[in-house]
């Protein structure tokens, strides 16, 4: 056999020379990668660019060092992404943008990531500049879908919430009406009204707890955390669950906590879920049974909150089946209502808020559930004094004997239901519009004291209808309360930035009605005194 030959020795390239083969193999390595790669001198003039670049744009080096990159950027993009380069070579940072791109064979654009990072020498000084493009338009296409699909399902969770309160809102309001008319119902016709409104309020909680879930499950629930009070919360939450528990005979045990102690939540979420495990252990106790609350920190840094019941228990098997939608453990047959949905969405939340939920039971002895949230500091004061409002009025003198109240809706058994309600008050006079232009129209001419306005209308809606009585000085400061069926989060924040003094959704209860019109014909009264 031929013997093998030793490698001859190497001789190490100069550093010149060492520099120009690395940047052949960089070269070589960049015409093989299936991204446009592209590199540029200290002051940002464009050296070189790989084979992808060429095939794509259909440029060459000459005519891209020339400044014909800029004709293959759409148009939309150009002035972005020339900033942001020169925000790049101003700072010698790293940078990042998208832009679209135009590809050669179709002249269709498409949309880019490119980033860039200068290379420094040992001094700090950059030597060159390397970029990368990259083909994001699927990604984008996808996040477009999503979005769609996302304000798709936004939009039906409203239409759904609007379609199923309207005719809700006759069926609780004429109900509530035969409950307090006079003279009073019989004993046999209260007891058919007691059920129309049992299974009305019911079906209301229903409706309200399954769109809840459906927009979390959409991804369309908005949290705001901050520090909230425990104590606050429990405070807030028995006294919303009081009454509740005094029927059943139920005795309630919360803690007191000794020092400060609060949690990172979004504060009516946070509540949302302690009502809903404080109002489990109350419906699912046994008579005179007890609930006690317990609070504490665990050593993983979190607040420990469990709430405990002396009610039947749950085997293993009906336990582990917990949290699932519409499951209500063997009680369906029993005679507490419920829809099987509250302890799901208070799980989903609790995720939401990066916390924990969980549950422990003994069958004969009771119940424990409980959360965990992430400890918080205390949040800090600003140092103002809150105090009540001083009245800018300066004296008070007796309401005119009769209001006007102008209602516009365009439902008919709505308008009769508010017809009603007012025909029970002396000291209101009705008057009615079934349109959002006519409605403008009647209060520019009638000045009422309080107007109560629908959202849906078949012309402009209530929104339009309020900035057109803000418009005009005349009724500008008239004080407008909206009435309406759209009662997502998002419509009821979106009225109130409108301008609307209250909103109030649909069914109505008759003492918040009440109660909203009169507050806002007060200050109707308030107001013409300063005047």
């Amino acid at each position: 056999m031929r013997k093998q030959s030793m490698p001859r020795p190497i001789s190490l390239p100069s550093s010149s020379a060492n520099l120009l083969e690395g940047e052949r193999h960089f070269r070589l390595l960049a015409d093989g990668i299936p991204h446009i790669v592209l590199t540029a001198n200290p002051d940002g003039w464009i050296d070189y660019c790989n084979q992808r670049w060429a095939t794509y744009t259909g440029l060459t080096l000459e005519e891209t060092q020339m400044g014909a990159w800029q004709t293959v950027i759409h148009p939309d993009d150009l002035q972005g992404t020339r900033d942001r380069w020169r925000s790049a070579l101003a700072s010698g940072c790293e940078y990042e943008l998208e832009f679209r791109l135009r590809r050669a064979s179709d002249r269709a654009y498409r949309w880019h990531l490119a980033r860039g990072a200068p290379f420094k020498d040992i001094d700090g000084n950059i030597v060159k500049w390397f970029g990368t493009c990259t083909d994001i338009e699927d990604q984008k296409q996808a996040q477009t879908t999503a979005e769609s699909a996302n304000r798709a399902k936004s939009d039906f969770l409203s239409s759904m919430s609007h379609e199923l309160r309207s005719p809700l809102n006759a069926i609780l309001g004429f109900a509530q009406l035969m409950a307090s008319d006079s003279p009073r119902p019989t004993s046999s016709q209260q007891t058919s009204i007691d059920q129309i409104l049992k299974a009305g309020w019911h079906l209301l909680e229903l409706i309200n707890e399954v769109l809840d879930l459906a927009k979390i499950e959409a991804g369309q629930a908005s949290l705001s955390p901050e520090p909230v009070s425990v104590a606050d919360a429990l405070r807030e939450c028995h006294s919303m669950v009081e009454q509740q528990a005094l029927k059943r005979g139920v005795g309630m045990r919360f803690p007191s906590l000794d020092h400060p102690c609060y949690v990172r939540a979004d504060r009516t979420r946070f509540k949302q879920i302690l009502l809903n495990l404080l109002s489990n252990a109350i419906k699912y106790n046994r008579e005179h049974g007890t609930v006690e609350v317990q609070c504490g920190e665990t050593l993983g840094g979190r607040i420990h909150i469990s709430v405990r019941d002396t009610g039947a228990g749950l085997e293993p098997e009906r336990l582990a089946q917990l949290f699932q939608p519409f499951n209500r453990l063997g009680q369906e047959a029993g005679l507490e209502e419920g829809t099987g949905i509250g302890l799901v969405v208070a799980k989903r939340l609790v995720e939401l808020m990066e916390g924990a939920i969980g549950a422990e039971s003994a069958v004969g002895v009771g119940s424990v559930f409980w959360i965990e949230l992430a400890v918080a500091s205390a949040p800090e004061m600003t140092g103002e004094s809150v105090g009540p409002a001083v009245p800018t009025f300066a004296q008070e003198r007796a309401l005119p004997s009769v209001h006007t109240l102008l209602y516009v809706e365009d439902n008919p058994a709505n308008l009769k239901l508010v017809e009603q309600l007012t025909a029970r008050r002396p000291d209101f006079r009705l008057l009615t519009a079934v349109t959002g232009a006519l409605g403008v129209d009647l209060a520019r001419t009638s000045l009422p004291d309080v107007i109560v306005m629908d959202i849906h209308l078949p012309d402009i809606n209530g929104i339009e209808a309020l900035r057109l009585l803000r418009e005009d000085q005349r009724t500008r400061t008239i004080p407008v309360i909206a009435l309406s069926a759209n009662a997502m989060p998002r419509d009821i924040e979106k009225g109130i930035q409108a301008g609307f003094l209250r909103y109030l959704t649909k069914p109505i209860k008759l003492n918040e009605f009440i109660e909203a019109i009169t507050a806002a014909v007060t200050q109707t009264h308030k107001i013409t005194i300063n005047r």
